[in-house]
């Protein structure tokens, strides 16, 4: 299989201009920490590192935007994800990276794809950029700290912790909790 090469600084220039200055911000911190994680965890790198880049590419589309991209695509939803556009940036970025940047490595499309909603079956990268959008630098919120050492000390504890804060925040409120999720807390739980 061929190694695909990564080009961070005219990734970087394209997330220029496809993100406002936060989330570009946001998306650097998310990238070093994903790096972080892959040392860690034995992963690679610049995979981590592009991955996390990426991961919010069309964070910024507006949501007639981003639901045209995943419906003109192959991507199947639950009816769940329709009322969760929050969510649609994910999918929507995993169609983009494909096609405007031609990414063909899954394990990144899946990182991407499921950094927001998470799956069962994830792969370790898909682990690592999930944890890192939840524990970037920039990121603070009442938990964020014991999610960040749990982060560094066991992939599986981390994300059945995260899998526990995000449906809890999801069932506060009153968000539909779509079926990758709920696959990936049971997963993690059992």
């Amino acid at each position: 299989m061929k190694q695909m090469k990564y080009d961070f600084e005219q990734t970087k220039q394209l997330l220029k201009q496809r993100l406002s200055e936060k989330r570009y911000e946001h998306s650097l911190a998310v990238a070093e920490t994903a790096v972080k994680l892959a040392q860690i965890y034995d992963e690679n790198q610049s995979k981590a590192y592009f991955a996390g880049l990426i991961h919010d590419i069309c964070k910024d589309e507006a949501k007639e935007e981003q639901l045209q991209r995943i419906k003109s695509s192959d991507i199947i939803w639950d009816d769940k994800a329709l009322k969760q556009p929050l969510l649609w940036h994910a999918m929507a970025g995993s169609i983009f990276i494909q096609d405007a940047l031609n990414v063909t490595d899954e394990d990144i499309i899946n990182a991407v794809r499921y950094h927001t909603s998470a799956r069962a079956g994830m792969s370790k990268l898909e682990k690592i950029v999930y944890l890192a959008d939840l524990t970037s630098a920039d990121r603070e919120y009442g938990d964020v700290e014991k999610m960040r050492a749990l982060s560094k000390a066991s992939l599986e504890k981390a994300m059945l912790y995260a899998m526990q804060y995000i449906i809890s925040d999801l069932v506060a409120h009153k968000s539909p909790i779509v079926n990758d999720t709920m696959e990936a807390y049971n997963e993690f739980i059992m």
